[in-house]
C-alpha cells in the first residue's frame, strides 16, 4: 500500500446547556454562550469561509446540539450577544488609552479591539445566523452536521427506562429535521456515553452512526481486528467510530498537550483579576465584575504555581500553532504508515474534540485547526480529510461487533455523572420520569375515550415534557461534580423538577394555570412541536437504520 492517503476525520462537538434567562436583564451564565460565539463559533466559520474561497477540499464533522441551535437562533440572545460585543469593544478602547505608556499591553489592547470588531463584522456578514452558515457548508458538501440527545442527557443513566431514551432521541431527531429540512443520520451520544441497552432506541430513531471513546471499541465483543482505525457495526446495524488515542493525547492532555505550550495565551488570567472593579463596573451590563472580560494579557509561561506570567505575544503563539499542526500531521502519517501491513485499507483517524476548545479554552485553536486543514489538503500530504458519513459511503463493509459500555471523562465509565457528589439527583429524576410516563398513558387513555384534552392542557403537557428533558441534561451533574457553577446547576435542576411537578399536579386535577404555562413557555422556548407520546410505555415500531452500513462479506463478518 505505497503512497496511500490515510483518512483524517476531525469531529467537533459543539454544545452548551440551555442558559437563556429572559426574566433578568442580564444573567452571568449567558456569557458562556456569548464567549463561545465570539471566540469559537464565529472564528470557525470564518476559517471555513476561507477554506472554501481557497478551493480547498476540506471536510469536517460537527455536532450542533439541539439546545445550542435553539440559543443561536433566539432573537433575545442574539441581541444580548451584540451588547456583549459592544461592551468588549468599548473596554478595548479604554484599555488602549490606559496603556499608552505600556507599549506591550497597549499593543495587546489594540489586538483585542480589532479582534472584537472583526467578530462583529463577521457576525453581521453571516446575518446573525450561525446555524444557517453551518448548514450552507453542509449543503456544499464540506461539513457533516450531527445531532445529539435533545438536552444532552447522559443516556446510560436513562437506559433502564426506554421512554426517557426515546424522548431524548426522537425529540432531537424532530428538532434537527425542523431546522435542516432533512433527517439526521449521525448522532453524538452525550459524553460518548454508551451501553448496549441503547441499541434498540438508536435503531428506532434510525441513527446510522456515532462516536465512542477508545475503550468502547477496543473492549468490543468480538475484539476489533482493525482497532480504532476503522468503524465497527453493531448487531442492530449502526456504525461506531472510536477515538484515536494518540491524537487525543496531543490535543487534550493537561501536561503534554499542545494547548499547554508556554507560548499560548493563559486562559485563567483575565483582566478581571488585575483591573480595579470600579473601573470595570460601569462598562458591563448589570455591573457584573465577576465575568471574564475576554481581555487576557499573559501567556501560560509555566505550569508551576505562583509563577509570574509573561506578556502574551500573538506572533509567538501563531508560530507555535504552525509547529504543532506540522507535528500533528506528521504523527498521523507515521501512525498510518506503520499500520499498512496490518490493515486491508488505509487507516482512519477519528479525532473528536469539544468545539469550544478551539478559540475559547485554547485561544489559538482556530489557527491550529486552519494549519491542520491546509496541511492535510496539500498534495502529497499522505492524509485525506473526510467526514464520518463520507467514510462509510466509501467503505461500507465493516466488522460486526458489540461495543462495550463506556464514556469519556475521568475513569471512562460514567464516574463524572454518577458519584457521591451528584448521585442524589438520580432518584429525583427517576421519580419525575415515572410521573411523566403515567400522566402520558393516562392522557392517552382519556383521548381514546373521545374525551379530548383542551388546548391549554395539551400545552401544559408539552411544557412538562420540556421541563423533564431540561432536568435530564448531563450538564447539571457535570457542574455539580466539578464544583464550578455548582450552585447554578443545582438550582436549575431543582427548578425544572419543581416546574414539572406543578404542571403534572395541575394536569391531574384538570386545573391548569394558564399564566404558569405562558411563563414557562416564554422562559424555555424550545422543542415547539414536542410530542408527549414519546413517553408512552408502548415503544415506536422498530425500524432498520436508513442506509445502515452492515458487513455483507465473509471477510469481515466475524462475530
Amino acid at each position: 500500500m505505497d503512497s496511500v492517503n490515510h483518512f483524517l476525520a476531525i469531529v467537533l462537538h459543539a454544545h452548551l446547556p440551555f442558559v437563556r434567562h429572559p426574566e433578568h436583564d442580564t444573567f452571568h451564565e449567558e456569557n458562556w454562550l456569548f464567549e463561545a460565539i465570539a471566540e469559537c463559533y464565529v472564528p470557525l466559520l470564518v476559517q471555513m469561509e476561507a477554506w472554501t474561497q481557497d478551493r480547498l477540499p476540506w471536510k469536517l464533522t460537527i455536532t450542533l446540539t439541539p439546545t445550542l441551535c435553539t440559543q443561536l437562533r433566539d432573537d433575545l440572545l442574539r441581541q444580548r450577544f451584540e451588547r456583549y460585543l459592544e461592551e468588549r469593544i468599548e473596554l478595548s478602547r479604554r484599555e488602549l488609552e490606559r496603556h499608552l505608556l505600556q507599549p506591550k499591553f497597549g499593543e495587546l489592547a489594540g489586538f483585542y479591539l480589532e479582534f472584537y470588531r472583526q467578530v462583529r463584522a463577521s457576525w453581521l456578514r453571516l446575518n446573525r445566523d450561525l446555524v444557517g452558515a453551518f448548514a450552507q457548508h453542509a449543503l456544499d458538501g464540506h461539513l457533516e452536521i450531527l445531532t445529539s440527545a435533545a438536552t444532552h442527557a447522559f443516556l446510560p443513566l436513562l437506559a433502564d427506562h426506554p421512554p426517557s431514551v426515546r424522548a431524548q432521541l426522537h425529540t432531537a431527531r424532530e428538532h434537527y429535521e425542523s431546522i435542516f429540512g432533512k433527517k439526521p443520520r449521525g448522532i453524538w451520544l452525550p459524553e460518548c456515553g454508551y451501553t448496549p441497552a441503547l441499541d434498540t432506541a438508536l435503531q428506532e430513531a434510525s441513527f446510522t452512526h456515532f462516536v465512542l471513546e477508545t475503550h468502547g471499541i477496543l473492549n468490543a465483543n468480538p475484539l476489533p481486528r482493525r482497532g480504532v482505525l476503522a468503524p465497527l457495526i453493531t448487531p442492530s446495524g449502526a456504525a461506531v467510530f472510536g477515538r484515536d488515542p494518540a491524537s487525543a493525547q496531543q490535543v487534550w492532555s493537561r501536561t503534554g498537550g499542545y494547548p499547554g505550550d508556554p507560548r499560548y495565551r493563559e486562559f485563567h488570567r483575565d483582566l478581571v483579576h488585575d483591573a480595579d472593579r470600579d473601573y470595570l463596573r460601569p462598562l458591563f451590563s448589570g455591573g457584573d465584575t465577576a465575568a471574564f472580560t475576554g481581555l487576557k494579557y499573559h501567556r501560560i509561561t509555566s505550569h508551576l504555581p505562583n509563577v509570574d506570567k509573561l506578556p502574551y505575544s500573538r506572533s509567538d503563539a501563531l508560530e507555535a500553532t504552525q509547529q504543532h499542526a506540522n507535528h500533528f500531521l506528521a504523527s498521523r502519517r507515521i501512525q498510518g504508515d506503520g499500520t499498512c501491513k496490518q490493515l486491508d485499507r488505509p487507516a482512519l483517524f477519528v479525532c473528536p474534540y469539544d468545539a469550544e476548545l478551539f478559540g475559547h479554552w485554547w485561544f489559538e485553536g482556530p489557527q491550529f485547526l486552519d494549519a491542520v486543514v491546509r496541511g492535510a489538503c496539500e498534495t502529497g500530504s499522505g492524509l485525506q480529510l473526510t467526514t464520518l458519513i463520507r467514510y462509510l459511503e466509501q467503505f461500507p463493509t465493516n466488522q460486526v461487533s458489540s461495543p462495550a459500555a463506556s464514556s469519556w471523562g475521568e475513569g471512562g465509565f460514567a464516574k463524572v455523572w454518577l458519584n457521591p457528589k451528584n448521585a442524589w439527583m438520580q432518584p429525583l429524576l427517576r421519580h419525575a420520569r415515572d410521573r411523566m410516563e403515567r400522566l402520558v398513558e393516562l392522557r392517552h387513555s382519556v383521548a381514546t375515550s373521545a374525551i379530548l384534552p383542551c388546548e391549554l392542557e395539551s400545552r401544559a403537557l408539552r411544557q412538562a415534557g420540556r421541563e423533564l428533558l431540561l432536568a435530564q441534561s448531563s450538564d447539571w451533574p457535570f457542574l455539580v461534580n466539578a464544583g464550578t457553577a455548582g450552585d447554578y446547576a443545582r438550582s436549575r435542576f431543582l427548578d425544572h423538577l419543581a416546574n414539572l411537578s406543578r404542571l403534572i399536579d395541575q394536569l391531574t386535577d384538570h386545573a391548569v394555570d394558564e399564566h404558569l404555562v405562558q411563563e414557562l413557555e416564554s422562559r424555555h422556548p424550545l422543542f415547539e412541536t414536542l410530542n408527549p407520546d414519546h413517553w408512552r410505555t408502548q415503544p415506536h415500531a422498530a425500524a432498520t437504520p436508513e442506509n445502515a452500513f452492515k458487513d455483507q462479506g465473509s471477510i469481515t463478518t466475524a462475530r
